[in-house]
């Protein structure tokens, strides 16, 4: 059972209710995505290259999982968005109870040790009511940085110390990405127009990041320095992948969550080609991985993903896989 945390300075940077929920956001988009999806595309199945891969689950029984960030001791921070839980997994596997009674948590990346995460990522009638927090691991203390945004969901942490946040409204638009930059404060809240954006993740050059258009499953690049000049660089097979979290390698080759197609979806950016690298965590959908991870695994690395079932894995590649992280905002021991 999770225990009470206890605050600390770091040395290095009911799941079927949320599932039925985001099962009836799958199917009221359904109409919408046959419309932009040739019947071809919408029937194909991902191609598999789940051969080599190996699956250890480092911890169970967490409810409903969003979102994970390196602690940069080998261990995690998880956001449990239905139970309203952020959790700490330590590299043994024992869990602690950080934060409680969060309204929908989902995003969230640690800076130093400052660990930002966003609420109320919920399908809510009604004004925005989401925010961006920030905890110091060191004193326990949380102080709310924005208020108002729309459904926020995913986080990432640019070179600059910027923040992008992802607006995922469904159905309470206008949604797309925002900028936050923590050290003045400055806020800009379309920074990027792209229709429901879910995962970031930084472009091993730096130059730009990658997000989703979720329900049509696209995977889209934006450009840094033109952020109202996005492009479609691929989309994952089948009717509906539910696009959710993403990594990137310094390979090039990205890595995105699918949690109703219930895999890792491998993607080459530049040819747009994907393959299927883990399946699994099955039943009724969405019941599949929400986030991941490239993080620390001895002297190499691994993905780390959580899911809709409650449980945070490790993802040992095969050999001839590089892992490599495009950017590390958190550093490895």
């Amino acid at each position: 059972m999770p225990q009470p945390y206890r605050p600390h300075r770091l040395s290095r940077q009911s799941s079927i209710g949320r599932r039925l929920r985001a099962a009836v956001v799958t199917v009221t988009i359904t109409a919408g995505i046959m419309a932009a999806v040739s019947p071809v595309d919408a029937g194909a199945t991902p191609e598999t290259c789940s051969a080599g891969w190996e699956s250890t689950t480092l911890a169970t029984g967490l409810g409903v999982l969003e979102n994970l960030e390196p602690d940069g001791e080998d261990g995690f921070y998880v956001t449990g968005i239905q139970n309203g839980v952020l959790y700490h997994v330590d590299a043994a596997g024992h869990v602690e109870t950080v934060l409680t009674n969060l309204d929908h948590p989902a995003g969230v990346r640690l800076v130093g040790h400052f660990l930002y995460f966003l609420t109320n990522n919920a399908v809510r009638p009604g004004p925005p009511t989401g925010t961006l927090q920030r905890l110091d691991t060191a004193t326990g203390a949380t102080t709310t940085l924005l208020t108002g945004l729309n459904a926020p969901n995913g986080l990432l942490l640019l070179p600059d110390g910027d923040l992008l946040i992802s607006d995922l409204p469904y159905f309470s638009p206008p949604g797309g990405i925002s900028r936050f930059r923590p050290a003045t404060g400055q806020f800009t809240p379309v920074w990027s127009a792209v229709a429901q954006p879910n995962g970031l993740a930084l472009t091993p050059d730096r130059s730009a990041v990658y997000t989703e258009n979720t329900f049509a499953s696209q995977i889209v690049r934006i450009p840094l320095d033109a952020p109202d000049a996005p492009t479609v660089v691929a989309r994952i097979p089948g009717l509906v992948a539910g696009t959710d979290d993403m990594e990137s390698t310094a390979a090039g080759t990205l890595f995105v969550a699918g949690n109703v197609s219930a895999a890792i979806h491998q993607v080459d950016p530049d040819t747009g080609a994907s393959c299927a690298s883990y399946t699994g965590s099955g039943g009724i959908p969405p019941n599949g991985p929400t986030s991941v991870r490239i993080a620390p695994d001895g002297k190499g690395w691994a993905l780390y993903v959580t899911g809709f079932d409650g449980a945070l894995r490790r993802l040992r590649p095969p050999p001839g896989i590089d892992l490599t992280p495009a950017y590390q905002d958190t550093p490895r021991r």
